[in-house]
């Protein structure tokens, strides 16, 4: 049975309990077992704010120190290949919109080890995000109470979003919606402040607030371009999670309409969002008064003379940390269920609760979350630069799998082998070719940058770990190997098929 078959076997009990209903709307049934429970307006959101989050509140910060107003062009670069990203998962989604997405493509495009390598190496980085974000949130409790301790914060977050998220889909995508709303509202609150410090001249940084900011202090690029481009890791972490909503196709109600939506808002969302408020707060306050470790969102209110709008961006930055963690939880339980459902994981991780959420999946993943308390404690002022490093090649390491699986897939539609997507990547091959060479160079400065080069030290351990665990698993199941991309014939994920059906029943 291949992991397409395992999907349609799901998708069959499905359509027999909708008949038996009187349910023949495919589009509200549930698939894999999930329930369909994201609406239109929950999946724009959920796009949206999943790009929002730590990297541009937090992150941004150093890189301002690093890269001065070049940022700026760095944050558009990257947009494009981001951009070229997901219009290469669009193609593969509307050719098959599954839960497991970029697992599920590898495993069929590129063979059993990558689908079983992306599923796990996916799911880590959902797990180091989480520990990036709660360390994130329990800086931003700082800014009110100095006196708490960072791991504590770290640990109360972590617990409280567990529990969030052993609720229903539907009431997750409520709740991303509105912590989505609150991110968007607030970048474009201080975007139109920002113009009316520029235009009227307002408070205590009207007299000094110009464009000509911008290049005035030791130019454009004040670091030299090498200062630019030793930025590119942390405007990449800045801008992983916009590929969250591939996991979301098993829940989306009409994924062939909500998802190409979602990926084609990606330029406007970047131009507004990130380059919009970067030349806007960078223009008020000139970039040699920011810090690193700082929010320069937070810091542009203070030197503005708004303590209390500091306060507020602070909380919505808090929000957003919280937001994205809330969406790391939710994504490595089907993670880890679509490696279940294949015989690659725990097959206990395939059982879902009576709402259609995958309980022991989440709980596994918040376990592991709780790391993050420790390093928390251990190392208070460098938790943030170590969790992003490895968070950002592990995360990079998907790109990377839908890029190639998109290649492999588009020669195959274009032989006649498989279906084409009515949702096409725009000049592939060669822009899935430039982008896979844009992470490579990414990867490169990474190992030149002595911070972020600690996660080319982890990540041969993690692939040595990926290689040795996936051959002792298939020398213990050989049949969920048999064939050259996914398995046949296997007794144990037809057990966990029919467990799941039956769970998702109960």
């Amino acid at each position: 049975m291949t992991s397409k078959q395992v999907t349609s076997a799901i998708e069959d009990a499905d359509d027999a309990r909708s008949r038996e209903s009187g349910d023949t709307d495919r589009t509200e049934a549930p698939a894999e077992g999930y329930q369909r429970g994201l609406g239109n307006r929950q999946i724009q959101m959920i796009a949206i704010g999943g790009a929002i989050g730590t990297g541009l509140f937090l992150g941004a910060g150093k890189a301002i120190s690093k890269a001065g107003p070049s940022l700026i062009l760095a944050y558009a670069v990257v947009g494009v290949v981001i951009f070229l990203i997901m219009r290469a998962l669009g193609e593969l989604l509307m050719y098959r919109p599954v839960s497991g997405s970029f697992s599920e493509y590898a495993r069929e495009f590129l063979g059993p080890f990558f689908g079983y390598a992306t599923g796990w190496t996916y799911w880590l980085f959902w797990v180091v995000t989480g520990i990036t974000e709660v360390t994130a949130a329990a800086n931003y409790v700082d800014y009110w109470w100095h006196g708490v301790p960072q791991w504590i914060s770290a640990l109360v977050f972590t617990v409280v979003l567990y529990l969030v998220n052993l609720i229903s889909v539907k009431l997750f995508g409520e709740l991303e919606f509105w912590f989505s709303m609150v991110k968007v509202t607030a970048i474009v609150g201080m975007i139109l402040i920002g113009i009316g410090v520029l235009t009227l001249g307002f408070s205590k940084a009207g007299d000094t607030a110009s464009v000509s900011n911008l290049w005035q202090f030791h130019g454009f690029f004040p670091h030299g371009v090498g200062g630019t481009l030793m930025t590119l890791q942390i405007v990449m972490f800045a801008f992983l999670a916009v590929e969250l909503v591939g996991v979301t196709a098993g829940e989306s109600k009409d994924p062939k309409t909500t998802l190409p939506k979602a990926i084609n808002t990606v330029p406007w969302r970047i131009g507004l969002f990130y380059i919009g408020s970067l030349i806007i707060i960078l223009s008020v306050v000139p970039w040699t008064e920011f810090s690193p470790g700082v929010s320069p969102f937070v810091a542009a209110f203070g030197k503005i003379g708004l303590p209390l709008g500091a306060g507020i961006v602070n909380f919505v930055v808090l929000t957003a940390a919280l937001s994205s963690c809330n969406s790391g939880m939710y994504s490595t339980g089907r993670m880890l269920r679509d490696l279940a459902l294949n015989g690659q994981g725990p097959k206990a991780f395939a059982k879902l609760t009576r709402s259609g959420t995958p309980l022991l999946g989440t709980s596994a993943s918040a376990a592991f979350m709780l790391v993050g308390v420790w390093i928390n404690y251990e190392w208070p002022s460098d938790a943030f630069t170590y969790v992003v490093s490895f968070a950002t090649i592990s995360g990079m390491w998907a790109w990377i799998m839908i890029l190639a699986a998109q290649i492999r897939y588009r020669a195959k539609a274009d032989r006649g082998e498989l279906p084409r997507s009515g949702f096409r990547m725009p000049g592939a091959p060669w822009t899935s070719w430039i982008a896979l060479a844009f992470i490579g160079l990414v990867i490169v400065l990474m190992g030149v940058d002595k911070d972020t080069r600690v996660s080319l030290y982890v990540a041969p351990v993690w692939a040595a770990i990926m290689v040795v665990s996936y051959y002792v698993l298939k020398a213990r199941t050989p049949e969920v190997f048999a064939t050259g991309a996914v398995a046949e014939a296997l007794p144990t994920t037809q057990a966990t098929v029919a467990e799941a059906a039956a769970d998702a029943e109960a």
